[in-house]
């Protein structure tokens, strides 16, 4: 079985390199010809633990291929992965453009029936916006050639995409017909060997399965930071909260972990989607967007922590930031609440020193030479007048306090993730200050 991936983001990397590692023959296809000599020559361009030697060997194995033309890629390919970007336009809505280029260039180019896959998070509808599209160009050849139209959305985790992909809990797979979902059911076959569903649906249900999913787990993020923040004020420790509630199996203990916002690729751009699609119905999801409030006043929850300990003097102080990148395991620092409270530091003068395994390139990209990146931890915290948790790497988690205590101006601790126990720390001589901690 021959299948095509147009799209060599993390989405779409992931993919063909999975599908790759089943047996399949794979083609990734991306216009961006300088990543294109990168792939081939084994050489993964994001952080994605598993996923270079995996792509190497199937490289060397000739069952994965790179190219940067689609007709090319696509020729006598039986499914055709869509897996390029959708960024968030200004309004919140999901940008369509590329998707909709790669549909126009997939109808110029097939030569054999072939199902054309979403597997970009797009809108309702957009399927049907893409088998249009497809139509428009065979007519134009005056091809009479047949296709289907499939919506199969991810849910991988950065940091974990490989095992998420391989060993998922779910597929979810919108058709219209059989031909289509006999295909997809072959295809995803060896990745449901674990007993966990491909859940076949009609495709509209499919694509909005997606965003209600993360939509949920960003809800569940939100409530739990304004549980944490309400905490604070009544002097209850979050963490007791979290797990009592959690114990509830109608609950469950996921997802409730307090901190200083979501951020990534997924979260921030699907919450807006979501709820842009919604007005544009003429409806509000009033829970949801009261899900996005409250993250954009969690990204500063530290700040203002911060603030109130130095008495809103920030003028040439030293702050040391551990963690830049939006979550562990990887160097994605899209909507990064590191990053934002980076920004605000330095608009009040302050000097930050910032240290991360991973996401320091990516960083600098961004930043330039306005912070200084460290070699490792304690050079970013030496001289400083406090240290901020931001990214719960694992090598964060048991840092040597007494070596910190001699090196650092000022010993004082903010833990955005909750990671260390206040009562150690605070016996070690250092002022600790965490989220929804008594």
């Amino acid at each position: 079985m021959k299948i095509s991936v147009v799209g060599t983001g993390y989405v779409g990397l992931v993919t063909g390199t999975c599908f790759a590692e089943s047996g399949l023959t794979v083609t990734c296809i991306d216009r961006d010809s300088d990543k294109i000599k990168q792939l081939v020559g084994g050489r993964v361009p994001i952080y994605e633990p598993g996923l270079e030697n995996m792509m190497r060997l199937n490289i060397e194995k000739k069952r994965l291929f790179f190219t940067t033309s689609v007709e090319e890629g696509i020729k006598d390919s039986e499914v055709i992965f869509i897996a390029v970007g959708t960024p968030p336009g200004e309004d919140g809505s999901a940008d369509l453009t590329h998707v909709l280029e790669v549909a126009g260039e997939i109808g110029s180019s097939m030569n054999t029936y072939s199902v054309v896959v979403t597997k970009s998070t797009v809108p309702v509808g957009t399927s049907e916006k893409i088998r249009n599209t497809i139509i428009q160009q065979l007519k134009r050849r005056n091809s009479d050639l047949e296709f289907d139209i499939a919506s199969n959305p991810e849910f991988l985790k950065e940091g974990a995409a490989v095992e998420d992909f391989l060993r998922p809990e779910r597929i979810v797979i919108g058709v219209d017909n059989e031909r289509a979902a006999s295909i997809m059911r072959r295809l995803y076959n060896p990745f449901v060997l674990n007993n966990h569903p491909i859940l076949f649906m009609d495709i509209a249900s499919a694509e909005i399965t997606k965003y209600a999913a993360n939509a949920m787990l960003a809800t569940r993020i939100s409530f739990i930071n304004e549980i944490a923040n309400l905490c604070d004020i009544l002097g209850a420790d979050i963490n007791h909260v979290r797990k009592g509630i959690g114990s509830d199996s109608r609950i469950g203990n996921k997802f409730l972990y307090p901190g200083t916002g979501y951020g990534g690729s997924c979260f921030p751009k699907d919450v807006k989607a979501i709820i842009k699609t919604a007005q544009d119905k003429g409806y509000e999801l009033k829970v949801i967007q009261a899900v996005e409030k409250a993250n954009e006043y969690q990204k500063n929850v530290i700040f203002n922590k911060m603030a109130r300990y130095f008495n809103n003097t920030f003028s040439e102080r030293v702050i040391g930031v551990w963690g830049l990148s939006f979550k562990p395991k990887t160097d994605d620092i899209r909507e990064s609440s590191s990053l934002h409270l980076i920004s605000r530091l330095l608009n009040e003068g302050a000097v930050v020193r910032a240290y991360d395994p991973a996401a320091m390139k990516e960083t600098e990209k961004v930043m330039g030479d306005k912070i200084f990146y460290a070699s490792d931890p304690y050079e970013a915290v030496r001289g400083a007048d406090a240290m901020v948790l931001m990214t719960e790497w694992s090598e964060f988690h048991l840092p040597d306090f007494r070596n910190m205590a001699m090196i650092m101006k000022e010993k004082v601790v903010f833990d955005g993730r909750n990671i260390y126990n206040p009562e150690e720390i605070r016996n070690m001589g250092f002022t600790y200050f965490g989220i929804g901690r008594a």
